[in-house]
């Protein structure tokens, strides 16, 4: 791409706040935003993040304060802001019926680009995104990494001074991701002024900058490393033979301690301060006699300083604990098996002859690339989709034989929660209860439990379409849970939600695996990978690896990078497939 301006532009906010009837979405907010480097707005669901970037794109109005972009107001000058401002709404407005080329052609028309200055432009973007292999694809036949980067492709038309990308990271896989994150880097240091708004706190330690929103408040406007380094002595990995969930869920509990997650099988902990390794080793040797427990130093991430600044997680036990009963059966019982599993589309083989086995009590993940094969397999397994060859078994079953009796065992959360829009919380109880074959007096007992379990009573008249995220995702969980399931399945079921409402979720997860429950879970945030016991790592329709997190991690560490991280895994296995196939 060619330098966008000779003059940086800069965004200028003095006392801008925003309200929406009673709520205050956005608090007085004053700062400044300058050109050369990305700029993250971060924060967890209800933020204010999408609200602080609609307002600087001119779709609202402020309630207060002045707001100044590149030397415009976004509602008086509306019309000329339009010329250098490109803007990406987290649901952006690809058109699927199109193919990449003609989405292009519109968005062009729309910002009067023609003759020779689209035929450039078109071909400065497409080498850009790296698309040009796919211009005669249909928009909705595209991964959600390549859909992204149209989507990018598709607001960088006209070469806009301004960027505003709305979490362009959600579901997407870590090798496109890393790919978005170039191609944002790149623009940044030819001059653009970039914002990035995400939930997912990783993305934060990419940017230069940070505003960190919560509820509608500035928390902290800094370097990422600023925040971190409040954290940084008070990070600890905690490794013993102890089962690592019991361990976590009952470290959690300890006063002394700010968060903790689960890092493969060890144990992630934030200390309160002042809080020394020796203090805490005698606490967690306490909880159970336990004596083989080592504590030992890690570096701190920026996840770990947020959910600190927060005053660490809240909720301390799942309230699935009490009302799920033990489930029996032996912990060498296979639950779920895949034999020889292949999916064909046509001449195109979407799953090919995959086979894995996982046994009861365990949680079992499904990674892969966008278009690798992950979720064609998922599907299958689950039964959504018809299997072109091989077995898919439940307990034992055949989905294509025994479907009805399958289902009943089985508990489904799909990303998009496939909750009622026009349902009430209690209409969806009552709807869901209805499909697992729940009546009487059995299924209200039930709803009642859910009702009170995830605080539902106040606003269970409330439709679906007033709550926010992380309360669908709690509905969408009650609901798969009604039957009180053997097994789970999960797919992407955190996609979009912020880390406190992350944790909140492998709670009750933690909680349900200790009662004996089987979870399959797709995901594309590496750190949640880190809760499986195993991994498949699928890709063009294979499964290439499979083992433990630790497994998978220690099959790419080097002796420049001894301890890579998931994500470092996930794409180093990917690069290797590619690697051995050219061979």
């Amino acid at each position: 791409m060619e330098t966008v301006q000779a003059s940086p532009a800069s965004i200028i906010l003095q006392d801008v706040n925003k309200h929406f009837d009673n709520v205050e979405a956005l608090k007085p907010l004053t700062i400044t935003i300058k050109a050369g480097g990305v700029t993250g707005v971060v924060g967890p669901d209800g933020a204010g993040k999408t609200t602080l970037l609609r307002m600087m794109a001119g779709l609202l109005e402020a309630s207060a304060g002045s707001l100044n972009v590149a030397g415009l107001d976004p509602i008086k000058n509306r019309s000329e802001l339009r010329d250098i401002l490109g803007y990406m709404p987290q649901k952006f407005g690809l058109y699927e019926d199109l193919t990449v080329i003609e989405n292009l052609n519109l968005f062009a028309d729309l910002r009067n680009i023609q003759g020779e200055e689209r035929t450039k432009t078109f071909n400065q973007l497409l080498d850009f995104t790296d698309l040009h292999r796919f211009t005669d694809r249909l928009a909705g036949k595209l991964s959600g990494g390549m859909k992204q980067k149209l989507g990018v492709a598709c607001t960088l038309l006209g070469q806009p001074k301004v960027l505003l990308l709305d979490e362009p990271g959600v579901g997407v896989d870590p090798i496109s991701r890393r790919e978005l994150w170039k191609m944002v880097h790149t623009l940044a240091h030819e001059g653009m002024l970039i914002i990035w708004s995400t939930a997912y706190l990783d993305e934060a330690e990419q940017c230069e900058n940070i505003l960190l929103l919560n509820e509608g408040k500035l928390l902290f406007n800094g370097e990422p490393m600023q925040l971190t380094h409040q954290v940084s002595e008070r990070v600890v990995l905690v490794s013993s033979n102890y089962p690592h969930r019991t361990l976590l869920q009952q470290a959690l509990k300890l006063p002394e301690i700010s968060d903790g997650v689960i890092q493969g099988n060890d144990i992630r902990l934030i200390l309160k301060s002042d809080v020394t390794l020796d203090t805490i080793k005698d606490k967690l040797v306490a909880i159970d006699n336990i004596q083989d427990i080592k504590v030992v130093p890690t570096a701190g991430r920026f996840e770990d300083a947020f959910i600190d600044l927060l005053g660490g997680v809240e909720i301390k036990e799942s309230v699935l604990t009490k009302i799920m009963q033990p489930i029996e059966g032996s912990k060498d019982e296979v639950v779920i098996e895949a034999q020889d599993l292949t999916k064909q589309f046509g001449d195109f083989v979407a799953t090919n002859h995959v086979n894995f086995q996982v046994k009861r009590g365990e949680i079992f993940g499904l990674l892969g690339p966008n278009g690798a094969g992950k979720s064609t397999t998922f599907k299958m397994m689950c039964g959504l989709l018809k299997i072109s060859a091989g077995q898919a078994l439940v307990l034992g079953m055949s989905l294509a034989k025994s479907p009805t009796k399958v289902r009943q065992r089985l508990g489904y959360m799909a990303q998009k929660f496939s909750l009622y829009d026009k349902l009430t919380i209690l209409q969806n109880l009552q709807f869901f209860s209805g499909i697992y074959g729940l009546v009487g007096k059995e299924q209200n007992e039930r709803i009642e439990e859910m009702l009170t379990a995830f605080n539902f009573h106040s606003i269970q008249n409330k439709d679906i379409n007033y709550l926010s995220l992380g309360f669908k995702q709690r509905l969408a969980l009650a609901c798969a849970l009604m039957h009180k399931p053997d097994v789970l399945f999960l797919d992407e079921p955190t996609s979009g939600v912020d880390p406190v409402t992350r944790r909140e979720f492998w709670m009750h997860i933690n909680s349900l695996v200790d009662k004996g429950v089987t979870v399959m879970v797709t995901t594309h945030f590496m750190d949640e990978a880190e809760y499986c016991d195993r991994i498949g790592l699928v890709y063009q329709g294979k499964l290439i690896a499979l083992g433990s997190p630790d497994d998978l991690k220690q099959q790419v560490a080097t002796q420049q990078q001894p301890n890579p991280t998931m994500e470092d895994a996930f794409i180093e296995l990917v690069l290797a497939h590619d690697k051995e196939q050219v061979k």
